[in-house]
This record gives structure tokens, C-alpha cells and sequence, in this order.
């Protein structure tokens, strides 16, 4: 074999490394964040959780939430078709998409202590337990902060169905996992409970609906650390 430059693209070589040097300095523009920025929104809960800190996440475009929605032959899976059957507008992709936008309002609702967003999304037991909450807050002149900088994923984990006189009670069970900066601070504005540290909470939310029944919605029935 013949090693010698006589028959060597010379030119094509040089013109392969002008385009390389081309694409790293497109790169290196292109590649910076644009665009919307994590909308930032206030809570805090659950004083008795113990999140994950998570140390060393790179910065990057949030991506869209991942929906865990059971295979249509187990058992909770074969429920959410019961609910389909008694609501044909009722689709679990739906569902999840309600719960996304829900979390966030409520997220944001409680730590800017919104009562009438709250009363929109809660049962009443729960608007009860926010309420509460949210007047020892400010009874002791604290105020809450909590970034939500990314919804991971959303995952149902199970669905009730029981029978009432109104009609039957439906409660689906939502895994919600997302990364938040969240901390209570005095009103000398030094931290109480919680972290400036970006942390991944993992929340188990019941959404509660009576179907068979006109203007019924979900709405928010129980809220823990999972």
C-alpha cells in the first residue's frame, strides 16, 4: 500500500478542520441557557421530612415531568378503566397533567399564603390543616421560601373507588418527585427549618373526585412525604 502525500486530499483535509473549528465556536454560543427560567414558588409542609440533597446537578433545560401510569391489565390500572367508564372524558395522561399544574399552584398558594387559590385545589379537611399552618406562620413572623426548580416525574400509585349515596368516591394516590429549594426563615431572615441547598422531595398526594356527580372535581385530599 502506497503511503505516500501524492494521492493525499490535502485540501479536503484543511477544509474538515476549518468546519470542526466552526461547529466547537457554534457550540460554544448555542450551548448557553435561553429561554423561560423555573418559575419560583414557596412551601413548606412537611417539617418532618428528610429529602435528598442533591449535590453536584449540573445546570440544564428542565425537561418535561415523566408520567408512571399502570399497564392497563393490573389491578389499579383495570380501576382507572372503571373511572373511564363511569367519566368516558377521564384519561390518566390527563390526570397527571391536572396533578402537575395542581402541585404547583397549591406550592405556591401556601407559602404565599393564599387562601383562595388553596380553597380551589383542597378538600376542606386539608384547606383546614393549610390554613392552620399557615396562620402559625405568621403568628410567629416567619415567611416561607421554596424554589421549585424541576417536576421530575409523577407516578400513579394506586385508585380507590367507593360506593356512596352521592355517588362513588374515586381517590387516586400520586408519587410526585421533584428538586425545590425550600427553608422557613425568621423575620430576622435567618433559616429555621430547611435548606437554600437544591433538594429532591418526594410527596405521595391523594386527589379525591365523587363521580356520577355534576361539577364534581379533584381536588387535594391528603399531602405526606413519601
Amino acid at each position: 500500500m502506497d503511503f505516500s502525500l501524492g494521492h493525499f486530499p490535502v485540501d479536503l483535509v484543511l477544509l474538515a478542520l476549518v468546519a470542526a473549528f466552526l461547529v466547537l465556536r457554534l457550540r460554544s454560543v448555542l450551548g448557553k441557557r435561553v429561554g423561560i427560567q423555573p418559575v419560583q414558588v414557596q412551601l413548606q409542609v412537611r417539617p418532618d421530612a428528610a429529602p435528598r440533597v442533591v449535590e453536584g446537578k449540573p445546570e440544564q433545560a428542565e425537561a418535561a415531568a415523566e408520567f408512571d401510569i399502570p399497564a392497563p391489565g393490573t389491578r389499579v390500572g383495570t380501576l382507572l378503566a372503571d373511572i373511564r367508564q363511569k367519566d368516558p372524558s377521564f384519561t390518566p395522561q390527563q390526570f397527571l397533567n391536572g396533578a402537575q399544574t395542581a402541585f404547583a399552584q397549591v406550592v405556591g398558594a401556601y407559602a404565599q399564603g393564599n387562601l383562595n387559590v388553596l380553597k380551589t385545589y383542597l378538600t376542606p379537611a386539608v384547606f383546614s390543616a393549610f390554613e392552620a399552618g399557615i396562620t402559625a406562620r405568621t403568628n410567629a413572623e416567619e415567611t416561607q421560601r421554596t424554589d421549585v426548580k424541576a417536576i421530575r416525574s409523577l407516578a400513579i400509585e394506586d385508585v380507590r373507588l367507593t360506593p356512596m349515596e352521592a355517588g362513588t368516591a374515586a381517590a387516586i394516590d400520586v408519587r410526585i418527585v421533584s428538586d425545590q429549594i425550600s427553608l422557613v426563615l425568621n423575620k430576622e431572615g435567618q433559616p429555621v427549618t430547611g435548606t437554600d441547598a437544591v433538594t429532591e422531595f418526594s410527596d405521595l398526594w391523594t386527589f379525591e373526585r365523587l363521580l356520577d356527580v355534576n361539577g364534581s372535581t379533584w381536588r387535594l385530599a391528603a399531602a405526606r412525604s413519601a
